[in-house]
């Protein structure tokens, strides 16, 4: 497994991944950043770049996350919610089939091993709050407030 650290504007992560596809991005407290990327995380860390950079709003990458059945399920579904768009705990619960899985859906959303790659901080509280986010409610924010139209620049202040 490769592994490299990159600096984002929301602190620095850890990606790994080989051959088989990227299984992890994940936030981390403290690392030296990587000098060299491996080749096989090369795309992905550019296209990590290119979102904080505001030109990209969808990955196109070979994943691996390691989980279950279900969370692997759960996170696939995700993928399919537009940047820029969010979805409620109970929305994504009925789009898998079961809107009383909703306590399993949020359970699997937090143990998503590709933070950003895979847009869990796109999902939110069925009254609109931002709710659970393992990387910190403050980040989550910043996740959508980037990637809101609200904040592209306004003709009239």
């Amino acid at each position: 497994m490769k592994r490299c650290f990159l600096q984002t504007p929301l602190g620095i992560c850890q990606l790994l991944g080989d051959e088989q596809g990227v299984s992890q991005l994940v936030l981390v407290e403290e690392a030296s950043l990587s000098v060299s990327i491996p080749k096989e995380l090369k795309a992905a860390a550019t296209q990590i770049r290119e979102y904080f950079e505001g030109n990209r709003s969808v990955f196109d990458l070979k994943l691996n996350p390691a989980g279950t059945e279900f969370q692997k399920k759960v996170w696939d579904e995700l993928q399919h919610i537009p940047y820029g768009k969010t979805l409620s705990y109970l929305e994504l619960s009925k789009k898998l089939g079961d809107p009383k899985a909703i306590r399993a859906v949020a359970a699997a959303n937090g143990k998503n091993p590709l933070w950003i790659i895979i847009p869990c901080h796109r999902v939110i509280g069925s009254d609109g709050s931002l709710t659970g986010y393992a990387g910190g409610l403050w980040r989550k924010k910043w996740l959508l407030e980037h990637e809101s139209p609200a904040t592209q620049q306004r003709l009239f202040g």
